[in-house]
């Protein structure tokens, strides 16, 4: 139960990013959430939009194993919360180390409740 509730807020916080980078990335939340000026926040909209989707894919995964069969769940909990923690890890050494807080430490510990708890 732990592991379902750690999924879901860590769905919460993709679809989260999902509507900062695709609908808010060039308004004043989404620029002062990562430090954008209005004309860097122009010029990498369609970027940001399209890491918003991607976003957007975590989550569905995230979703998806939260209602699926017993014997896909876990499966499909592993390889999204995987990627997560990939990307966290990703962006935690290329953008920021708050990244590797905010985004990969969640996916490790929830990846450990699920496989040992």
């Amino acid at each position: 139960m732990i592991a379902k509730i750690l999924i879901a807020l860590i769905a919460a916080l993709h679809l989260y990013f999902l509507i900062l980078e695709m609908f808010l990335w060039d308004k004043p939340v989404g620029m002062k959430v990562f430090g954008n000026s209005l004309e860097k926040a122009r010029l990498t909209k369609v970027l940001a939009q399209n890491q918003g989707l991607y976003n957007g894919f975590l989550v569905a995964g995230l979703i998806w194993s939260l209602f699926a069969p017993e014997g896909y769940a876990t499966v499909l909990a592993n390889f999204f919360l995987g990627c997560v923690l990939i990307a966290g890890v990703y962006g935690a050494s290329t953008v920021s180390q708050k990244i590797l807080y905010i985004q990969a430490l969640p996916a490790l510990l929830a990846l450990i409740v699920l496989n040992f708890f």
